[in-house]
């Protein structure tokens, strides 16, 4: 099982979905995800919890009056979110919301890379982020898209000290992410009119199921299972409009 106690900085530990309707979205992912939903109080939105056989894999919010289209935002551990908040101004990137202490938990901040993608960091504190990561029902990638892989590369080498490695990042195949020797992300090149993003990735049991699930629950397919060699993974879209990827094969523990 993919359990986890810590992550690395430089690692993505946590997503989370902003949602203009929270109970569509929870019926829909406990539907297509099995997972356990919980509420919990965050900065007087609520902020749902959601596990996977009790383990706490991700997370669905309302917005409220922020102006944020319904998307997953993917976190990135940081030893000092102040600091890696100022260094990707200085190379580039903008701040989006500065460090806040979340109680309890940690220190988050929103940033935006210089192509546009908009990712969030997290400090630790009592929480570490997703506690399981890989199996069924949980996050297993985060995959860049966007329009120039060689303008986003040195950001995010500079800021998280990844490893990219090239191979295979021409056309629709993936440039591959690693973080101290582990994969830690993929980037895509963005097609024509698709602005850049970071996308969240789940390991399903069968591709094909899970797309029948997401159908019948109101859901969208937007790619038919491909096949990477080591499993299939296909793309959809929630109730709402966000989108995410599913992956069906061989994981990491």
């Amino acid at each position: 099982m993919g359990m986890r106690t810590s992550y690395a900085p430089g690692t993505f530990s946590w997503v989370d979905l902003a949602t203009d309707d929270i109970d569509t979205a929870r019926s829909f992912y406990a539907a297509v995800l099995g997972w356990e939903v919980e509420d919990a109080g965050a900065g007087g939105t609520t902020y749902s919890l959601c596990r996977r056989d009790g383990d706490l894999v991700a997370a669905l919010y309302e917005p409220g009056d922020r102006p944020v289209p319904p998307g997953w935002t993917s976190h990135v551990t940081v030893g000092d979110a102040d600091a890696t908040a100022a260094r990707a101004s200085e190379l580039g990137g903008a701040v989006i919301e500065p460090p806040t202490d979340v109680p309890g938990a940690g220190r988050t901040a929103l940033l935006r890379d210089p192509q546009g993608a908009v990712f969030a960091i997290w400090q630790p504190r009592a929480r570490i982020g997703a506690e399981r990561v890989n199996d069924a029902g949980c996050l297993c990638m985060n995959e860049l898209v966007t329009p120039d892989l060689d303008a986003a590369r040195p950001f995010y080498e500079a800021l998280f000290g990844w490893t990219v490695d090239g191979a295979g990042g021409s056309g629709a195949g993936p440039t591959m992410v690693f973080n101290r020797g582990n994969i830690n992300a993929a980037m895509f090149t963005a097609p024509d009119g698709v602005p850049p993003h970071w996308r969240a990735c789940f390991t399903v049991e069968s591709a094909g199921a899970a797309l029948g699930r997401i159908r019948d629950h109101g859901g969208e397919q937007l790619l038919a299972p491909a096949d990477i060699g080591h499993g299939s993974i296909a793309m959809a879209r929630d109730p709402q409009g966000a989108v995410f990827t599913i992956f069906a094969g061989e994981t990491h523990p």
